[in-house]
Parts: C-alpha cells; sequence; structure tokens
C-alpha cells in the first residue's frame, strides 16, 4: 500500500492536502492496482476535500498536532509491512517517524530545512532549497530529492500553459490567499484594490475562496454589494481560472508554481514563517512583485500589494518581463518525478 499523511484546517489551509493529491494522483496512473493507494486524515475535514477528488482516504479520529497520539490507530488499521508512507505535516516528530518504519518505507515532503528527520527520503522542492544545507543535515544516509524539478503541479497546468497569452490590458485580477485564511487577508487585499489602490478602474476581481476559509459569509456579503467582484469556492479548474486573469494576487505556497508554470503575473507575500523564503527570493530575484511579511507588517505589506498592482496595470513591459521569467522556473513535471520515487521505493520493498 501506498499512504499519504496530510492534514488540512483553518490554520493550516489546504497546500499539504493538494500537493498530496496532485502527487497521489500521478502514481494512480502508475501502480497496477490503483485501490493500493489510500490517504490518513485526522478529521472529516480534511477527508471530504479528498473524497470531492474521489481519493480514497481513512479517518483516524485523533488530534492533527498530535501524530504521535496516533500511533494506537495506525496499528490496527495498517496491517503486514512493505508499504510507503509520504508525510506532509509540520506535526511531524522524530518518534513518530521511527514508528513508521516498522510498516515500511517513509519518505517527508519538507521546506524548513532545519532538522535532520529519521526517514528514507526528503523531499523539498523550493526554489531556495539548500543542497549544502541538506547534505549538512543529513549527510549521505538518506535520499536528498531538492529543488524545482520536484514541483508538484497538476497536470492542468501545464496543458493550459500553451493557452495562456499575456494581454494589453489588466481586466481581471486574481486574489487567492490559501485554503485557510482564518485572518481574512484575502478580504482586506480585496478592500485595498476595489477601495484605494485600483479604485475607479474598470477591473474585476476573482476570490478564491478556500474549502476551510471560515470568513466565507463575511466575504460573500461583501462581494453582494459590489458588481465587479466574483467568489470562487471549491475550485477544480484552478488553471483555467487563472488564465482569465492579467495580475494575480498571492500567498506563498504551490500556488506560486501554478502561476509560474502559466506566467501569470503575481505579487506575493507570506503570512507564517514557512512561506518567507520563497517569496523573499522572489522578489529578491525580480521574478515576481514581493510585498513583505503579512504576519509581521500587515497595512505595510497591504499597501504594498495595492502598490505594486498600480505599478504594473500601468506597466506592459513589467508584466512582459515578469511572464518570461515566470515561465523559465519548472517544467511542471515534478509530481510525476515524485511519484516515480513512490513507486520504485514500493517494488523495492
Amino acid at each position: 500500500m501506498y499512504y499519504f499523511r496530510a492534514d488540512g484546517s483553518a490554520v493550516t489551509g489546504a497546500g499539504h492536502l493538494m500537493r498530496c493529491l496532485t502527487v497521489a494522483q500521478e502514481l494512480q496512473k502508475r501502480i497496477e492496482h490503483p485501490e493500493e493507494l489510500c490517504f490518513l486524515c485526522a478529521e472529516q475535514a480534511s477527508a471530504e476535500l479528498l473524497q470531492s477528488w474521489n481519493m480514497p482516504v481513512k479517518i483516524l479520529g485523533t488530534d492533527p498536532a498530535d501524530l504521535e497520539g496516533e500511533l494506537s490507530a495506525l496499528e490496527g488499521l495498517i496491517r503486514g509491512s512493505g508499504h510507503v508512507f509520504l508525510v506532509d505535516s509540520y506535526a511531524v516528530t522524530d518518534a513518530y517517524l521511527q514508528a513508521l518504519h516498522r510498516f515500511g518505507r517513509v519518505y517527508l515532503l519538507d521546506d524548513m530545512q532545519q532538522h535532520a528527520f529519521p526517514v528514507d527520503g526528503v523531499i523539498n522542492y523550493n526554489l531556495f532549497a539548500s543542497r549544502e544545507k541538506y547534505r549538512e543535515l543529513y549527510g549521505s544516509s538518506t535520499a536528498q530529492y531538492l529543488g524545482a524539478a520536484y514541483v508538484p503541479v497538476r497536470q492542468q497546468f501545464c496543458e493550459a500553459a500553451a493557452q495562456y497569452i499575456l494581454q494589453d490590458d489588466v481586466t481581471d485580477i486574481l486574489i487567492t490567499t490559501g485554503g485557510g485564511d482564518k485572518d481574512n487577508i484575502a478580504g482586506e487585499i480585496l478592500r485595498e484594490l476595489c477601495e484605494h489602490s485600483l479604485a475607479g478602474k474598470n477591473i474585476r476581481y476573482h476570490l478564491v475562496v478556500g474549502r476551510f476559509n471560515p470568513n466565507r459569509e463575511k466575504l460573500e456579503q461583501y462581494a453582494s454589494e459590489q458588481n465587479n467582484v466574483v467568489l470562487h469556492c471549491d475550485v477544480k479548474d484552478m488553471a483555467g481560472l487563472m488564465t482569465a486573469c492579467q495580475l494575480a494576487v498571492t500567498a506563498g505556497g504551490t500556488t506560486i508554481y501554478e502561476l509560474s508554470v502559466l506566467g501569470v503575473p503575481f505579487v506575493c507575500f507570506s503570512y507564517a514563517e514557512n512561506q518567507e523564503g520563497l517569496t523573499e527570493w522572489l522578489g529578491k530575484q525580480e521574478i515576481a512583485g514581493y510585498a513583505g511579511k503579512w504576519h509581521y507588517t500587515p497595512e505595510e505589506t497591504r499597501k504594498a500589494i495595492g502598490s505594486w498592482c498600480r505599478n504594473v496595470c500601468e506597466n506592459r513591459e513589467l508584466r512582459q518581463r515578469t511572464y518570461e521569467a515566470e515561465r523559465t522556473l519548472i517544467d511542471g513535471q515534478g509530481a510525476a518525478r515524485i511519484a516515480e520515487i513512490l513507486q520504485t521505493a514500493g517494488i523495492e520493498e
């Protein structure tokens, strides 16, 4: 069996689930018996998102912040050995991962590069992932899969990339802040653009509302008072939505890579420590706009988002440079490469 261990919530968002889902869909295409693949989730909410994508899942009924507390549940669920696990959680501990080793091989999605975990392989697909740092942490005892070659982007984005054409004018702007957004950052950005930075311009705003967003009613109320705001909930064709826009505002995460495959110019920001590395790197490389750290300076970051959007709306040449720079970042085959790693591990077991 191939097991994917991930959760999502209003606090952590849906990123862990979605990137694992992307890899799982690729793996299903490769293995002889697709039914030998299953997600493990602590709670019902995470399971419902996966089930909406027709993905098999077992609910552990445990605390997603206490992975060691679920080990007894796993003992009763997982039979035998020779299994392969892909774990994607900031709640992992050495003891938890060592316990999983009793059942088979363990691989970890990691983007913090701060600790050497007891796993068979570690995967950090971020552009800023440091090979030197991982060699220092793990030595040669653990397989290391690092860098843009492993970004797990869904196939829909690769297919849509050929269709995306940079337009002369900006008529549609996408705003996406992840699956949770408990602080209603999306709403704050929307107000900044609609009422201040881009007030009076003929622009339609597309706001992605994630499954775990607790501010949905508040956003629906605001959208009902405007004639140029469209809410998009439980989006399946994200590539189609992105290609309909000429600009995007996004928090750090996999969405940045999805926009980059297409070439949609965007401004990004972080609202958690684990997002700082990627967003800052993009800003320093002048590949995209960088607005700052919302979790430290929200007002300053909000205004920087507005300023960048106003500037780039009036500067097609800047959008052209951004478009060209983004399209060179990744090839879109990362999910297939991770799926191959897992498949090979399963064969060897």
